[in-house]
């Protein structure tokens, strides 16, 4: 079976190229008066932590106020998303979240401490980027096709490591349309995922490309290939694992929530001021080191992205045959 990325949300509408302009309301008015916190549900190090990081780094020029980041990895990012889905509703408190956190987490447990769709904003999508498959050096393999002839000639032989929705997606996927079987080994943090791999302790992983490609130049590990539907500009070398295996695609994103109750003014202020980060080539240099695209969309035309995105991932996890926890 074939599991084939959606791509009708691909013309959706960007970010306003409008100035940051805080709306007239009181409550925009007086919005902020204190630091704002951005909750990263995933370790220090992570895409996801990156991406935090350089926005929020601009955001403080922005808004004037101090923009501190705040690590909460584990369970693939549902502690850090529960904290926002709690927090007050007054715009001091986001959430970094992905595709994990606000989409495909709903396939993947049974229960959640926290409601993707009815705990939050969505605010304003960030960016979009791929996963590399990468082995430990000592794996005679160095294509994706000879990792599934090797797969398929010493079965029980090859483990891989995950610590995200995206990550364990793009390994099932793997398995499923390569036929091969390739075993999981859940991981809490992905930094600590991927040093097991350096390591040789697990043999496999989907790392996001970011995080990958550190170690691929270092030498520490080998990359095969990469998760989108074609060869991306940031890795021209690395071939699409979709040359391989066609119709294998998977992308990832990153995105800015608040809790749902936020005043709209606020969600607005907050848009605004994101869409004018993100306009900055120096504040993409620093969310994606180069390694990711800078992929605006805002309020409305982001919340229908989000409602499409969760019934695709809900859909492909079905179809790789990934039961809930």
């Amino acid at each position: 079976m074939r599991i084939n990325r959606r791509t009708t949300l691909a013309g959706m509408a960007g970010l306003s190229a409008a100035p940051f302009i805080r709306p007239s309301s009181a409550a925009a008015q007086a919005y902020p008066n204190k630091p704002i916190k951005i909750v990263v549900p995933f370790a220090a190090g992570s895409a996801t932590d990156l991406t935090a990081r350089g926005l929020g780094a601009k955001l403080q020029d922005i808004l004037k106020q101090p923009v501190v980041i705040d690590d909460k990895p584990g369970a693939s990012g549902q502690l850090g998303a529960s904290a926002v889905a709690t927090a007050p509703a007054d715009g001091y408190t986001l959430l970094m979240g992905t595709n994990s956190t606000n989409a495909a987490n709903v396939a993947l447990f049974k229960k959640l401490p926290y409601d993707p769709e009815k705990d939050f904003a969505p605010i304003a999508r960030c960016v979009t980027g791929v996963n590399a498959l990468v082995v430990n050096n000592d794996v005679p393999a160095k294509t994706v096709a000879e990792l599934i002839d090797y797969a398929k000639k010493n079965p029980g032989k090859l483990n891989y490591s995950e610590a995200s929705a995206s990550q364990r997606l793009s390994a099932e996927m793997f398995n499923q349309m390569a036929g091969v079987k390739i075993e999981r080994v859940p991981y809490k943090a992905s930094p600590q995922a991927l040093g097991d791999v350096v390591a040789g302790q697990v043999q496999v992983m989907f790392p996001d490309l970011p995080q990958a490609l550190t170690q691929i130049e270092a030498g520490k590990v080998r990359g095969l290939g990469t998760t989108g539907p074609k060869r991306t500009t940031v890795a021209p070398d690395l071939p699409a694992i979709a040359e391989t295996v066609p119709g294998y695609s998977l992308v990832y994103w990153l995105a800015v929530f608040a809790p749902a109750a936020t005043p709209k003014p606020i969600q607005q202020a907050l848009y605004d001021a994101i869409a004018e980060a993100l306009k900055d080539p120096a504040t993409g240099k620093a969310m994606t080191q180069g390694r990711m695209e800078i992929s605006p969309l805002g309020l409305d035309a982001f919340a229908a992205y989000v409602k499409a995105e969760t019934e695709w991932w809900t859909k492909a996890i079905k179809a790789a045959g990934i039961e809930p926890e």
